[in-house]
């Protein structure tokens, strides 16, 4: 979603949160390189889920989840920094909180290097128009 990400970078977004179910070393690379671009800090919020968080009641756990502390998917919680340096995480297989020491005024700072929706962004040629306006996301005739 590059240009929804273009859309934040120029509102100036200092923290961009990203709350998912994907997980691994590609999750996390991702997180890195959405904090260089938009030179903001990026909290990637995991979701952890292990055999025992499936309900009894789920048709066919004991065939699909037979172990209770399989990690079905490992959550991955990351903060990175505004160039891309993993600040604190991954929290990879553990429940728990993460916690980091973010200073919203780094983004700013390090905006001075690479700035893709200010100087770089070359209005003279393109241009990105957002409708702020709710719609409906399906319309029947």
């Amino acid at each position: 979603m590059p240009l929804a990400r273009y859309a934040l970078y120029g509102q100036g977004v200092e923290i961009y949160l990203a709350p998912t179910y994907d997980a691994g070393d590609g999750w996390v690379g991702t997180m890195q390189h959405i904090a260089r671009e938009g030179r903001c800090w990026v909290v990637g919020s995991g979701f952890v889920l292990r055999g025992a968080d499936i309900p009894d009641s789920f048709p066919e756990k004991a065939r699909l989840y037979p172990d209770a502390a399989e990690w079905i998917n490992k959550g991955d919680s990351v903060v990175v920094e505004p160039g891309g340096k993993i600040a604190a995480g991954p929290m990879r297989a553990e429940l728990g909180i993460l916690y980091a020491d973010i200073d919203s005024a780094r983004a700013a700072v390090a905006r001075r290097t690479l700035d893709v929706a200010g100087h770089y962004a070359r209005p003279d040629i393109f241009q990105l128009h957002v409708n702020t306006k709710p719609l409906k996301p399906v319309s029947f005739d």
